[in-house]
């Protein structure tokens, strides 16, 4: 398959590219000096062709409020190219699962005030991609920590609500946060709908 992944110099971007060649597919990487995720016509042509396009872009620090519409023209060039878009979003935008009516981006056990902003951004990102008409779209969201570690390929599948072992630890490797990005490119099973991972 063709990938094209944009953010590819991020940690979980940069590990969706290995993972996707260490299975044998066609990728192209397009970082921030590729391409402006914002412009709209400008993405269309560069993804053009491809089978799946994967967003793992990343506001900076101060910079949150430009998530949502880096999302809307992701969304919006991958409609017009007709290519397959998979947005990898935070965890902030899940369920907090013994509160479910609280997002874990407002629940302090869960995220630090410092990057709450930008823990709620996930949320207003999955509210764009649910109100776009023309793409199609996933939403994969991590879990609550998310940090380099092994990869195991092995790993739980959830929806809405964040995943947390027996342990009480919501976690997933970075690597193991790209298997299940790549899984879900080669068989896709959350078409316009968002799920989560953990590791196992």
């Amino acid at each position: 398959m063709r990938i094209v992944v944009i953010g590819a110099a991020g940690n979980v971007g940069s590990r969706v590219v290995a993972e996707a060649l260490r299975r044998g597919h066609q990728v192209t990487a397009l970082t921030a000096d590729d391409v402006d995720a914002t412009d709209t016509e400008e993405v269309a042509r560069l993804i053009a062709g491809h089978d799946a396009g994967v967003g793992a872009t990343r506001p900076t620090p101060g910079n949150e409020q430009s998530a949502p519409g880096v999302t809307r023209s992701l969304l919006d060039a991958h409609a017009a190219a007709g290519v397959r878009f998979l947005m990898v979003g935070g965890a902030g935008s899940l369920r907090v699962p013994d509160a479910p009516d609280r997002l874990v981006a407002d629940d302090p056990r869960w995220v630090p005030a410092e990057i709450a902003d930008l823990a709620r951004t996930g949320a207003e990102q999955l509210a764009v991609c649910r109100e776009h008409g023309g793409a199609d779209w996933t939403y994969v969201t991590p879990s609550a920590l998310m940090e380099p570690g092994l990869r195991t390929g092995d790993y739980a599948v959830g929806h809405d609500q964040l995943l947390v072992d027996d342990a009480g630890r919501s976690y997933v490797s970075m690597e193991d946060m790209a298997v299940a990005v790549v899984d879900e490119i080669e068989q896709p099973a959350h078409r316009r709908t968002r799920f989560t991972v953990a590791s196992a």
